[in-house]
């Protein structure tokens, strides 16, 4: 034995949004048995092969077009307005679990989009929340997920940034220096979730304590790898597993210390059953 001590870090798992879709889904699986959701009800494929076993059924926007009188979950992500738009079309009834701080963003962007504004997100190419963000504005609005991505010279002098929720808000800020030093004139919108980015602080102070790090995330969490590289930063001795199965004795010592933390899409589960693995070695 090599006799670990093992904690979980009491601020991993899941962020508010997420926990609100999947009661909701819950819900309606107790009652009617099945449910399709459009896309991923949460990026890891644990916790959504564990709500497909309940009747769960994940399908994409090409399904959705062949889909009538369903009913089908909306999740914390957000959807653009052609979805609604499609729902009446095919007599469909959402289950909206959108994020409130992702539908506040909606509403704000398309405010500034219906004031002509010109509109900059901060925010990952193709994910969910950034193509319903996208959707405000009939896909006019700039999406870029890196400075470097943009030709200062050529932007307009003056420009409206918003980010997508997850995002980092150092970045967001050092964005917005960058571009209102380059004589740009920026009205910025600091739209990120507070319950995520203040993960990022928590997480350095927690991964500074451990031996090993053993974070815990799905591989299509982007949040998940970014908050993966800053206990990474913090403690080099961390490691990147999406359950039990990838774990790997020989990464600890006789009487580590072992710190296991998450994305905010990573269920409370599986932390636990990562822990009651090591504690068998």
């Amino acid at each position: 034995m090599l006799n670990l001590s093992v904690k979980i870090d009491n601020n991993s798992g899941f962020c508010f949004g997420v926990v609100y879709a999947i009661e909701m889904a819950e819900d309606m699986l107790e009652e009617q048995g099945h449910l399709f959701c459009l896309g991923d009800i949460v990026h890891n494929d644990e916790e959504v092969k564990r709500l497909e076993k309940k009747g769960l059924k994940i399908i994409d926007r090409e399904d959705l077009l062949h889909i009538k009188n369903e009913k089908v979950l909306i999740r914390a992500h957000g959807e653009p307005p052609s979805t609604y738009k499609l729902a009446i079309e095919n007599n469909l009834t959402l289950i909206d679990a959108s994020c409130p701080v992702v539908l506040k963003l909606q509403n704000r962007i398309k405010n500034s989009f219906d004031k002509k504004e010109q509109i900059y997100i901060y925010g990952k190419h193709g994910h969910a929340e950034v193509e319903g963000l996208l959707g405000q504005t009939n896909q006019e609005a700039v999406v870029f997920q890196d400075i470097k991505e943009l030709d200062i010279d050529s932007l307009p002098r003056s420009l409206t940034l918003y980010s997508q929720t997850t995002k980092s808000t150092d970045k967001f800020y050092e964005i917005k220096e960058i571009l209102t030093k380059s004589g740009i004139t920026v009205n910025s919108n600091d739209t990120i979730c507070r319950q995520v980015s203040n993960r990022d602080k928590e997480l350095r102070v927690f991964a500074g304590v451990f031996n090993k790090v053993v974070f815990v995330s799905g591989t299509k969490s982007s949040n998940g790898k970014v908050l993966y590289n800053v206990c990474k930063d913090q403690n080099p001795n961390t490691y990147f597993i999406s359950n039990t199965s990838e774990l790997n004795k020989d990464w600890f010592q006789e009487n580590d210390s072992v710190g296991i933390c998450g994305a905010t899409s990573t269920p409370m589960w599986l932390m636990e059953q990562v822990r009651d693995e090591l504690l068998n070695y």
